[in-house]
């Protein structure tokens, strides 16, 4: 497994963001969603964030992403959908048909940390430490 680093720590930091069109409306076919993910993969760096893995349906995104401990998450996730809808809507003006007051995400989102290792495992990981003399659960 290959970390990432900094000046003072070392981190491997990976989310699942699952962004969805407002009221459902299915906008995204391979075009629209390839410039989706260009802007994405254009913003990230500003964030300290890299893009990992990318794939649509017709009415909401998956993206895997990596980030830094610094990276204020919400903040990046706001500039991307502000960015995004501005850019997609000048771009691709069939989208605004499909839309309704000019609205182009959700407001809320899906956001989920994933990483190598169940958690039960790192329960009883964390739980063990200072047990060596003890038998472990």
């Amino acid at each position: 497994m290959d970390l990432d680093n900094n000046a003072h720590s070392v981190f491997l930091l990976h989310y699942h963001l699952v962004l969805v069109v407002k009221y459902r409306r299915q906008v995204f076919d391979d075009a629209i969603s390839g410039r989706a993910k260009e802007i994405f993969a254009y913003i990230a760096p500003n964030y300290n964030s890299t893009l990992e893995e990318w794939n649509h349906d017709k009415d909401h995104v998956h993206i895997l992403f990596k980030a830094h401990p610094n990276t204020e998450i919400s903040k990046f996730i706001n500039a991307y959908k502000s960015a995004s809808s501005r850019l997609l809507k000048k771009e691709f003006p069939q989208i605004k048909q499909k839309l309704w007051k000019e609205h182009f995400w959700s407001q809320s989102f899906c956001l989920l940390t994933t990483g190598g290792a169940p958690m039960e495992v790192i329960k009883k990981y964390i739980e063990s430490q200072g047990q060596t003399d003890r038998k472990r659960k």
